[in-house]
């Protein structure tokens, strides 16, 4: 198989419009990026102003991008996101809903009431509200795909990691609630579980404890963290014809971390 067969056409999203949310960095901006390689026009979607540089590296190679700035967790913004986005392009045929937030570890019973709920509010409440107004626009393009961003964490436990861990495992059964819902409609509906990647946020930690890298790496069966283009390529395979028998399912992308 070339990389060209395995990683799809480098057409393939041609014409079709495409929202990413938590696309100013890591693996969103990844997905915003892959998307336009592909063919498609992105609205890259983060609280986060940053979210413009990615739309222009995107024109800047010759694609299509919009850059928003919303915060998930608030369902007037989820709203005008949707419709600005096909207000730009005029439909909406796929979404990957990617927004998170990382908090300092604490157990259940020391966890600030204001960290469980903003991350309750932004990885579980914001995946709904995305799909709220992103199902309905979709239907009026005639169908296309939505992928939520879970975690390896939405399979198991993580100590200090309550809002997290409970957020991811709530997007899981909120994902297949959802496709049952609406894949006879065509509208599929799907998540991905990541295991860590090195993103900023991984890369920061890292600089702070050097040490941690080492074990990090060592949790991964594989043997390292993923590039944010391979938690990317997950998402973009789950979107594209390629997957038009997948719905409902919790795509592990962790490195074997959750096989241990």
């Amino acid at each position: 198989m070339t990389e060209t067969e395995r990683s799809g056409s480098e057409a393939e999203f041609a014409g079709r419009a495409v929202l990413v949310t938590g696309a100013a960095s890591g693996i969103g901006a990844a997905a915003a990026k892959l998307f336009a390689k592909r063919g498609a026009r992105v609205a890259v979607v983060d609280l986060d102003p940053a979210g413009v540089e990615v739309a222009e590296s995107i024109r800047s190679c010759g694609g299509e991008a919009i850059a928003l700035v919303a915060d998930v967790a608030d369902d007037a913004a989820v709203a005008e996101m949707v419709a600005r986005t096909v207000e730009a392009f005029g439909r909406l045929d796929c979404a990957y809903n990617n927004a998170g937030i990382s908090g300092p570890p604490h157990f259940v019973a020391e966890m600030p009431l204001e960290q469980w709920q903003r991350g309750i509010d932004v990885m579980l409440t914001g995946v709904f509200l995305c799909l709220r107004h992103e199902i309905p626009a979709i239907l009026e393009s005639g169908g296309g795909a939505i992928v939520n961003c879970a975690s390896g964490a939405g399979l198991i436990g993580f100590p200090g990691q309550a809002a997290y861990v409970a957020s991811k495992h709530g997007v899981l059964g909120l994902t297949k609630t959802a496709a049952m819902e609406y894949g006879k409609q065509g509208v599929l509906i799907n998540a991905i579980c990541p295991g860590t990647a090195r993103t900023a946020m991984v890369t920061n930690v890292i600089e702070e404890s050097p040490e941690l890298e080492e074990e990090l790496h060592r949790l991964h069966p594989i043997g390292r963290v993923a590039e944010p283009e391979e938690i990317a390529e997950a998402a973009l395979w789950l979107c594209s014809g390629r997957a038009s028998f997948v719905m409902g399912s919790a795509l592990v992308v962790d490195g074997g971390y959750t096989a241990q």
